[in-house]
């Protein structure tokens, strides 16, 4: 009963977490709100029995994940967003899309609910297992998303320089010179 309630409970800030993320106006308040839910499913995750990945969940996402994050809204100098009605064509396909996706999810915990239930550490689970199949079976997928992230943050990079930067700054070497 107690391990329901605790799991009820960080479910909850899970959740609340998430909905601060998207209600936030500062971007950095964002990303503090993304690690609160990333540290609440650690907790979810502990819960359940998985161990590696709740450590995996703290280390990866909650720390070098959201450093980067912190890292590339530092570099771009993102201030307060701007609040907009929103688009028509959002509105006209998000919500339909949204309701449509929330039916198929209901039913599908409500078709599958009773079926597929896997025992407490049937899967693979110790370190040096899911290293193997980290590094030998999913190597390409994980090569592949190391890159992805080494794209991303060179294009913050080149997005945080601005053009006008470049040119104020030969315009003042001249001015000094002339």
């Amino acid at each position: 009963m107690l391990h329901l309630l605790v799991f009820s409970v960080f479910g909850l800030v899970c959740v609340a977490g998430a909905v601060n993320l998207l209600v936030q106006r500062h971007p950095i308040n964002s990303a503090l709100s993304l690690v609160v839910v990333m540290g609440s499913l650690a907790v979810e995750y502990l819960l359940l029995g998985a161990e590696f990945v709740a450590a995996v969940q703290v280390i990866v996402y909650a720390g070098a994940i959201m450093v980067l994050f912190v890292f590339v809204i530092m570099l771009l100098n993102a201030g307060e967003e701007e609040r907009t009605n929103g688009s028509r064509v959002a509105m006209l396909f998000g919500i339909p899309g949204m309701l449509i996706g929330s039916v198929l999810v209901a039913w599908v915990l409500l078709e599958h609910s009773g079926t597929g239930n896997v025992a407490t550490g049937a899967l693979p689970g110790p370190p040096k297992v899911i290293g193997w199949l980290l590094f030998h079976d999913f190597l390409l997928p994980f090569e592949v998303t190391s890159v992805l992230v080494l794209i991303a943050i060179m294009g913050a990079v080149v997005l945080a320089s601005h053009p006008g930067s470049v040119e104020q700054r030969s315009t003042q070497q001249d001015k000094r010179e002339g």
